[in-house]
C-alpha cells in the first residue's frame, strides 16, 4: 500500500493556474492551494465554521503574485453552505468562484442515467484516482458517508455504493438504543469485543472493512479483473491500517479531481 503525500501527480498541468480548492461537504470544509502544478497541503474546518474556511482561503488568494490566472474552484455536496459560501465570497470579492457542476465541467465521463446528480465529491475523488492510474479502479471515501464508486478502463464513472460512515454508525447506535453508549472509535485491539465499547469499535471496524472488501470484490467480479483502490477521506487511514488490500491512501483526493475539472474545461474550444 502507498500512502501519498498531499501533491499533484498524475494529472494535467492547470496551465499556470493559481487555484483556492474547496471541498464543502457535509460536515467540514477543505481548502487547498494549487500553485506551480502541485497542491498544498488542505486545511480542515467544521462546517459551522464557514468564516474560518473563507479567512484561510483569503490568505491564500492574497498570497499568489499579480497578475496570475486565479479563480476559487469548489465541490459541494452541501446546497445550504455552498449558497452562503457564494454570498460571502462575493461580499470578500473573491471571483471567480467555479463549481463543478455549475460553471465547471464534471471532471469525467458519467455512465449514468442522471450524471448531474451524482455527487461531485465522488466525481471529483474518482477522475483524480483514475488520473493517478491510468486503468480501471474504486475508489473509497470514508467520510460522513462512505462512498465506494468504480470507474472503468476508459476512465468513465459507472456508479458505487453508500453506506453510513464510522461516526454516524457510532451515533445510529447510541440514539436508537436504550442503553448502547455513544463510542469514540479507534482501531479495535481485540478481535472479540470484551466489553460494550470495544465491542461497538470491533463490529463498526469489520462493518467497514467487510463492507470495502465485498464491494470491491463485486466490482472485480463484474469487470473481470481485481482494480488498484484507492481510499480517502477522514477515517482512510483507520480503514487502510486494518486492511491488506488497499493500494494507496490519498487524504484529499477530491481535491484533486478540482484541478482536473478546472483544466478540463478551460481547455475546451
Amino acid at each position: 500500500m502507498i500512502a501519498e503525500k498531499h501533491n499533484g501527480n498524475g494529472q494535467d498541468s492547470a496551465s499556470g493556474a493559481h487555484l483556492v480548492l474547496v471541498g464543502i461537504g457535509n460536515s467540514r470544509i477543505a481548502v487547498a492551494s494549487w500553485k506551480n502544478d502541485r497542491r498544498g497541503a488542505a486545511q480542515h474546518f467544521e462546517i459551522t465554521r464557514l468564516s474560518d474556511a473563507l479567512d484561510e482561503l483569503q490568505a491564500i488568494w492574497n498570497s499568489f503574485p499579480a497578475g496570475v490566472e486565479r479563480a476559487i474552484v469548489v465541490s459541494s455536496v452541501n446546497p445550504p453552505r455552498l449558497a452562503e459560501f457564494r454570498t460571502e465570497c462575493k461580499t470578500r470579492h473573491l471571483e471567480p468562484l467555479l463549481v463543478v457542476g455549475d460553471e465547471l465541467d464534471l471532471p469525467l465521463p458519467v455512465d449514468l442515467p442522471e450524471p448531474g446528480k451524482v455527487g461531485t465529491d465522488r466525481l471529483c475523488a474518482a477522475a483524480a484516482a483514475f488520473a493517478k492510474v491510468k486503468s480501471a479502479c474504486v475508489v473509497a471515501d470514508f467520510g460522513t458517508a462512505v462512498t465506494i464508486d468504480l470507474v472503468a478502463d476508459d476512465g468513465a464513472f459507472l456508479g458505487g455504493a453508500i453506506l453510513p460512515g464510522m461516526a454516524m454508525s457510532a451515533r445510529a447506535l447510541h440514539e436508537y438504543t436504550a442503553q448502547l453508549p455513544l463510542v469514540e472509535l479507534s482501531p479495535p485491539t481485540e478481535i472479540v469485543g470484551k466489553n460494550t465499547v470495544s465491542a461497538i469499535r470491533g463490529g463498526i471496524s469489520a462493518m467497514m472493512t467487510g463492507a470495502l472488501r465485498e464491494i470491491t470484490e463485486r466490482y472485480a467480479t463484474d469487470i473481470g479483473k481485481w482494480p488498484p483502490l484507492i481510499v480517502t477521506g477522514g477515517d482512510a487511514e483507520t480503514i487502510a491500517a486494518a486492511c491488506d488490500f488497499i493500494d494507496r491512501v490519498v487524504p484529499d483526493l477530491a481535491l484533486d479531481g478540482l484541478v482536473i475539472a478546472y483544466q478540463a474545461t478551460k481547455s475546451k474550444p
